[in-house]
């Protein structure tokens, strides 16, 4: 699949610098200690779980990044639904190579997986709808890339990928300004004064709130937070179609279905990343 605007060469780079700066140190002793420095050999990355696999791409700027001269013979795409006991790709070259960037390849593909398959579950059982699946911002620091790329590989959508690109008036926002509509009008007036043409979506928690939000006139979303499926069929009924409508929190794989049912436009889900467990996979040297 195509890479998403956020997944830049730059943040590639510095990503994967940094986690070798924190894993490597001054050296992988272990590898140095043990392993001839001119030995070339080959390892495969064996799936010994069913999963949705994801980080292949990574896993190969990885590798390349540490050592450009590492050949790697990719099995498995990004995307692709697989079953233990397959191999998504070989490596060969400096066998020094390969073990320093086996934890790193295994981190990383292993979490991007787990969110993937889970992306690939959520997405599916909304199937059929006209509800498209989001993530949140409840990612891990410095860990964000990863997660949402693996999101998208997974099927599911990206929510805003910062605090920059789209104006979210939580409760916390709306009661710090005194009220919903203070908080939209501060907040146009601020983005007219910068210069910055971004959605703005507002927090509700009740039918009175969303009223509220739908009144001022410049609300592109109207999140429908923490509401029972009744509550979001008549905020779906009272907005009709004059914004669009999101709702979040609580919801999980088995409550998917009735929330979409509803008619909201979007269901986020911080569960996609936050809950996800890891998929089990193993770089194997080959002998």
């Amino acid at each position: 699949m195509k890479r998403p605007v956020y997944v830049t060469q730059e943040r590639l780079n510095h990503f994967i610098s940094e986690a070798f700066k924190e894993d490597v140190g001054d050296g992988d002793h272990s590898t140095l200690g043990s392993v001839p420095a001119d030995l070339i050999d080959e390892a495969q990355l064996l799936i010994k779980e069913d999963c949705v696999l994801a980080g292949v791409e990574l896993a190969k700027e990885i590798f390349k990044h540490f050592d450009e001269n590492l050949a790697i013979e990719v099995l498995k795409q990004d995307g692709e639904v697989v079953k233990a006991g397959e191999v998504a790709f070989y490596v060969k070259g400096s066998a020094q190579s390969i073990l320093t960037c086996e934890r790193l390849v295994l981190n990383c593909m292993q979490r991007m997986s787990g969110i993937a398959t889970y992306a690939r579950k959520a997405v599916d059982e909304v199937q059929g709808l006209d509800v498209k699946i989001l993530d949140t911002r409840k990612t891990t620091p410095n860990f964000r890339m990863c997660e949402k790329w693996a999101v998208a590989i997974g099927g599911a959508q990206n929510h805003r990928y910062g605090l920059y690109d789209m104006v979210m008036l939580k409760d916390n926002h709306n009661d710090y300004a005194g009220g919903i509509t203070q908080a939209v009008q501060s907040v146009k007036a601020y983005l007219e004064k910068i210069g910055k043409d971004l959605k703005i979506e507002v927090e509700t928690r009740n039918l009175d709130e969303v009223r509220e939000a739908l009144a001022t006139g410049c609300v592109d979303v109207i999140m429908l937070d923490n509401m029972s499926t009744e509550e979001m069929r008549e905020a779906v009924k009272i907005i009709d179609g004059r914004c669009e409508t999101e709702a979040s929190g609580g919801i999980t794989l088995e409550t998917l279905r009735e929330v979409a049912e509803t008619g909201v436009d979007f269901i986020s889900s911080g569960a996609i990343i936050h809950s996800s467990p890891n998929k089990d996979l193993s770089l194997k040297a080959l002998k």
